[in-house]
């Protein structure tokens, strides 16, 4: 079933991020409260995942979670049916008709009774709050004025976390988790004979290096060759084929060859091999 489309673009938003954390669904089972299968199906589109469950991937990719809670914002209240838009009515100048049933105003409020709003009202309202505020999030957080034009203070730049870990501490972790993804080096770049992308990248903020696959297919594996055990990355399903997939980290000095094989799901082609030197 085609999911409807505020939810397909929320899907597609944190299919990016997923992307960005280089996880598997096991990986996002084994670091957050929420299953694989639930993974699978938040990341499709077939279910509107809990905000929760957003916030938490947005955390694993070190991304600012502006854009997606609003894009959830958004799926959410369409799936919900708050988002409905109410019959539209002429604009009238009569005084709103007294109902006979209705309890008089309390004492002290001199029967001011435009100052009540009905419920259904204030539950509009309240939707198209969200929403106003939500395309403010996905217009980058302000609202457009008249100096929309000008150019950005330093004071507004987008200001870079520094890494979570950096040499030794980095080894056999994850980096887009540790932080080490932002603005990384490619020491080379790879096109395998079934078609598979491979890249090594070089962290010089944290000292480290890495290797990435994409364009792949399920059963597709890639190997890292650097100072300490061989760290690998295998595709195990779909959404990984369709992702980048990232091994663990090595730490790396200036100078230091890294070498990556890649081995195919159909192993008669044999596996192809290239390296790099770190700069």
């Amino acid at each position: 079933m085609t999911p409807p489309p505020e939810r397909a673009e929320l899907a597609a938003a944190l299919r990016e991020v997923r992307q960005r954390t280089g996880l598997s669904l096991t990986g996002l089972e084994e670091r957050t409260p929420f299953s694989r299968s639930s993974w699978g199906r938040y990341l499709k589109g077939d279910t509107l995942p809990p905000r929760d469950a957003v916030l938490a991937l947005c955390r694993l990719a070190g991304e600012p979670d502006g854009r997606c809670l609003a894009l959830w914002e958004i799926a959410e209240a369409a799936g919900s049916g708050r988002a409905a838009h109410a019959p539209a009515r002429a604009p009238s100048h009569e005084a709103p008709r007294e109902d006979a049933d209705a309890p008089s105003p309390p004492e002290g409020t001199n029967g001011n009774r435009s100052l009540r709003v009905a419920p259904a009202a204030a539950a509009v309202l309240a939707v198209l709050a969200s929403l106003v505020t939500a395309a403010v999030l996905l217009t980058g957080g302000e609202a457009p004025d008249a100096t929309a034009g000008a150019p950005a203070s330093s004071s507004d730049a987008a200001v870079v976390p520094p890494p979570r870990c950096r040499g030794a501490s980095c080894a056999g972790k994850d980096p887009m988790n540790m932080l080490c993804g932002v603005d990384p080096d490619t020491l080379t770049t790879y096109r395998a004979t079934a078609g598979a992308r491979l890249e090594l990248r070089h962290s010089p903020r944290c000292g480290t290096s890495w290797a990435r696959m994409w364009s792949t297919r399920i059963g597709d594996r890639i190997e890292l060759t650097a100072p300490g055990p061989p760290r690998s990355a295998e595709v195990t399903d779909e959404l990984d084929a369709r992702a980048y997939l990232y091994t663990v980290m090595a730490r790396t000095a200036p100078g230091t060859v890294v070498r990556a094989c890649f081995h195919p799901a159909d192993g008669d082609a044999g596996r192809e091999c290239f390296d790099a030197r770190v700069r």
